[in-house]
């Protein structure tokens, strides 16, 4: 899966039309290039990518600029990957990071629900890690790896079930809720001269 694929469709879904330097000034403006190794090229080659695969539909707007919106295809695609994204545990930060950068997309329930179902996953981790620790014997150095593994999904876990209490309690105005950035078409313009 691709951060830069989920942060292109999720920029372009939340304006409900927008051109490649909007997409690209505002995951910049979120530091995406740091956390999920976004560069201009890669967002350009995403957009004619999710054109050719049929997620956005491109439109020429004055002067000469190319506007794209969302197919149902892309916006299939986008829920897709922002649910993936939220409920796999993988040793990249970058899709985690895309997922939550999106979240707002989802309703309450279904992002802690997906939450829930990367804790499960983080927690079994854990406990496979430590039981193979503790089961290693040559070479010993070897262990080490086994207690990174169950470390890194602990700590993981930890933060995971924070997150799901935080958003249980009321935290962060989600989808269907005022004030939430979740709907397509719901971020306002950025005026760029």
């Amino acid at each position: 899966m691709s951060a830069t694929r989920l942060l292109v469709l999720g920029v372009v879904r939340g304006y409900g039309r927008a051109h490649g330097y909007l997409i690209g000034n505002d995951l910049m403006g979120w530091g995406a290039g740091e956390w999920a190794n976004v560069k201009w090229g890669s967002i350009y080659h995403a957009l004619k990518q999710l054109t050719k695969d049929g997620c956005l539909v491109d439109e020429t707007a004055p002067p000469g600029r190319t506007d794209y919106v969302i197919t149902p295809k892309g916006e299939a695609e986008y829920r897709r990957l922002l649910r993936d994204a939220l409920r796999r545990p993988e040793t990249r930060p970058d899709l985690l990071a895309a997922g939550l950068a999106l979240l707002p997309s989802l309703t309450r329930a279904e992002a802690v629900g997906l939450l829930t179902e990367r804790l499960a996953a983080l927690e079994s981790r854990r406990d496979v890690a430590r039981r193979q620790a503790g089961e290693w014997r040559e070479p010993v150095h070897v262990k080490e790896l086994y207690g990174l593994w169950e470390h890194t999904a602990a700590s993981g876990a930890e933060w995971t079930r924070g997150l799901v209490e935080r958003l249980a309690a009321g935290e962060y105005p989600m989808a269907g809720e005022p004030g939430s950035p979740g709907a397509p078409g719901s971020w306002g313009m950025l005026k760029l001269e």
